[in-house]
């Protein structure tokens, strides 16, 4: 595995575990200032949708997200993994976890520091019936 590879795979862990700290701040270090998410069931947002929907998600609900990369690709200065997510959602005020589960592709750009940063981003995700 070589350094490329290794920078993505350790960018997707901080991710994943800054989704499941609730971690916004860290969040907003990881991702392109013309980040695009798509997720099913509305329209393309980006850097500036994305904290008032983060945050209003961990208020209400403990998230928890474990991510399986598949496949990480890298050519030049561009970057993408494909990876199967699972998501449990537990209301605060209690009740049941709400199941979710699908792939993510995420394409990273890499910057002129070195750095690679989240550009793009695309769900599948959908309830899984109990």
């Amino acid at each position: 595995m070589g350094s490329g590879e290794r920078a993505i795979r350790e960018l997707h862990t901080t991710w994943i575990d800054a989704v499941n700290a609730g971690d916004l701040v860290r969040l907003l270090t990881l991702m392109a200032d013309d980040v695009v998410f798509l997720n099913p069931g509305r329209p393309p947002f980006g850097r500036d949708g994305f904290p008032v929907g983060f945050s209003a998600a961990h208020e209400q609900s403990r998230i928890r997200c474990i991510s399986e990369l598949e496949e990480v690709v890298i050519v030049g200065e561009v970057a993408y993994t494909l990876c199967r997510d699972s998501i449990s959602v537990t209301p605060r005020a209690g009740g049941e976890a709400t199941k979710l589960a699908g792939h993510r592709i995420t394409i990273y750009r890499k910057q002129p520091d070195g750095r690679w940063l989240l550009a793009r981003d695309a769900n599948t995700l959908s309830q899984v019936a109990s």
